[in-house]
């Protein structure tokens, strides 16, 4: 029962993360930045990582290496936006380690879905078959695709707050 508790708490924060950060990643791409999505974005993103090592794991597992790896990101992310400000090259570090960070959610959000959906379980059970490969791929090239935008126009541009922050 337990578990069952702690399995749904980490999904809302996860969806609540990618929801949160879907909106972030459309602030940036319009040079704006809401402090109210972001510290959501950052708050419930770094909450999923931290619960995803309360699950029972035998040995190191993928899940734990990318909730590891989730947790390097955002800690740059949040000294980049708190400690730096913004400042400088930091503006650029922000905009890359939060998508990074987005992406890693959304990433892990296809594994769950070709794991649990049983129409994409189907497609592939294994997750080395090509709809998942190509699934991730697509995935991929489309959060570089947006980071690099975002990168570019965060910083071309003066940073504007959104009106609802």
């Amino acid at each position: 029962m337990l578990l069952s508790a702690l399995t749904i708490f980490h999904v809302a924060l996860s969806l609540v993360g990618i929801g949160s950060g879907v909106v972030v990643l459309y602030g940036l791409l319009q040079a704006k930045q809401s402090s109210g999505w972001t510290k959501t974005f950052l708050t419930t993103t770094v909450a999923t990582s931290v619960t995803g090592f309360f699950f029972p794991f035998h040995g190191f597992t993928p899940a734990e290496g990318v909730g590891i790896v989730s947790l390097i990101v955002l800690a740059t992310a949040i000294l980049a936006l708190y400690r730096f400000a913004l400042a400088g090259a930091w503006r650029r570090t922000y905009v890359i380690t939060s998508v990074i960070a987005l992406y890693l959610n959304f990433f892990v959000l296809i594994v769950q879905s070709f794991q649990k959906i049983p129409a994409l379980r189907a497609l592939a059970p294994t997750q080395s078959e090509p709809p998942f490969q190509i699934t991730q791929l697509v995935a991929l090239l489309a959060f570089v695709a947006l980071g690099i935008r975002a990168a570019m126009k965060f910083r071309a541009e003066p940073l504007r707050r959104a009106a609802n922050a």
